[in-house]
């Protein structure tokens, strides 16, 4: 593996469990543990990006990436959070 890659890997990880854990705090919770969370900022990002996508809209500054990967995990984190309730609930 190449430095590149791995301090790339790095990063992904660290600004992804940083996401998450600010996911899980603006959804008033815990969030899902740190394994849970980097995999949150992960997925939420990714579904900040897509939702991007579909309105034609884009970004070019690290701040609005990092924004939109915030937004992907809390839908993320709200959305789980509801389907975890309602399938408690029943």
């Amino acid at each position: 593996m190449e430095h590149d890659a791995i301090r790339y890997l790095v990063w992904l990880l660290f600004i992804g469990g940083m996401i998450g854990w600010l996911a899980g705090i603006l959804n008033r919770g815990r969030g899902f543990g740190i394994t849970g969370d980097i995999l949150t900022g992960i997925v939420g990002a990714m579904l900040g990006g897509w939702l991007v996508g579909r309105t034609g809209l884009s970004t070019n500054s690290l701040v609005a990436t990092l924004l939109l990967a915030l937004v992907g995990a809390v839908v993320l984190v709200g959305v789980t959070r509801f389907i975890v309730r309602e399938t408690a609930v029943n």
